[in-house]
């Protein structure tokens, strides 16, 4: 019971966020442009706002963990390795093997990652989750753009690529956390708890303009590509990582972290990245609609099954 108890508490919140701005939306509260303008307010304001306040506020020493770093760089890789092949065998469409491509390995992490495993965790994370952003964010973005422009017969340039990790406002508020947390920097009381304030709004807001994004009428066409790169996203994915991660003793927020990474819905940024770089627009709005709906269901038998086995 306590385990069906935490995978409710756990998902539930995040349910009726994104329902709230499918409702919002949906009574034009605001327009497709002004949730927009919020969703860019997020990314770059509040989330880095909440991931510096994340890792600058922790007490835990071990908010560096150097192997679940390395499970999910390496996991990630191999997940990119064996999808390029796959998808090569699914479909001879360029522009949905880069979409595939894309859903099987880039997650949600940024958005969703922080507010399940503070639900997870019953709020007694420390910052390894929020550090995992400046891990996993990067990885994804590169290989994202690598997979697209492979599929477009494009070469990804490097000096692109870096100057997109540098200046992504994710990275740098997890390195400048980082850094006050590793030299001691204490902000004055009364910075620290304007930004103690905004980091609060970060994962509601990000979550409710989420919800207001679904458009359930791009469902259509594509339905084999759909449910093969949402089956390996929701289920395939998290399901080995999860196994091997138990194997390797994760437990508690670093198996929380590894969850999220490899089993939340696919990124949102991933349609307009495919929009840009030749993908097929309307497969990439549909793994990120289903993904995202999806979700909930597969999370909540994860965290069921993981909290049984008493590994949270």
């Amino acid at each position: 019971m306590e385990s069906l108890i935490l995978s409710f508490n756990s998902v539930m919140p995040v349910f009726l966020l994104m329902l709230t701005g499918y409702i919002l939306r949906a009574l034009k509260v605001a327009d497709k442009k002004g949730f927009d303008t919020v969703n860019r307010l997020v990314f770059k304001a509040f989330l880095p706002t909440l991931l510096f306040y994340n890792l600058y506020s922790t007490e835990s020493a071990d908010v560096v963990n150097p192997k679940l770093m390395a499970f999910s760089v390496i996991g990630t890789l191999i997940v990119f390795v064996l999808g390029y092949f796959a998808v090569m065998l699914i479909t001879k469409d360029n522009a949905k093997r880069g979409v595939m491509l894309q859903g099987f390995f880039r997650s949600n992490y940024a958005i969703l990652g922080i507010p399940v495993i503070e639900y997870i965790c019953r709020g007694r994370q420390s910052g390894l989750s929020s550090l995992m952003v400046a891990v996993v964010v990067p990885l994804f973005n590169v290989l994202a753009v690598v997979c697209l422009e492979r599929f477009r017969n494009g070469r990804p340039g490097v000096g692109k690529l870096l100057r997109g990790i540098i200046t992504n406002p994710l990275i740098i508020g997890c390195l400048l956390g980082l850094i006050c947390y590793l030299v001691g920097i204490k902000l004055p009381s009364v910075v620290e708890k304007a930004v103690s304030d905004i980091s609060k709004i970060a994962s509601p807001l990000a979550i409710i303009v989420l919800g207001a994004s679904f458009n359930f009428a791009s469902l259509r066409g594509c339905v084999r590509e759909l449910i093969i790169t949402v089956a390996a996203r929701l289920v395939i994915v998290p399901a080995v990582a999860v196994f091997f991660a138990v194997l390797m003793g994760f437990t508690g927020e670093a198996l929380a972290c590894i969850l999220i990474a490899f089993g939340a819905p696919v990124a949102v940024s991933s349609f307009s990245m495919a929009q840009q770089m030749g993908g097929d627009e309307n497969l990439a709005a549909q793994v990120v609609v289903v993904s995202s709906v999806l979700c909930l269901v597969t999370l909540f038998g994860f965290i069921f099954v993981l909290g049984a086995i008493g590994r949270f």
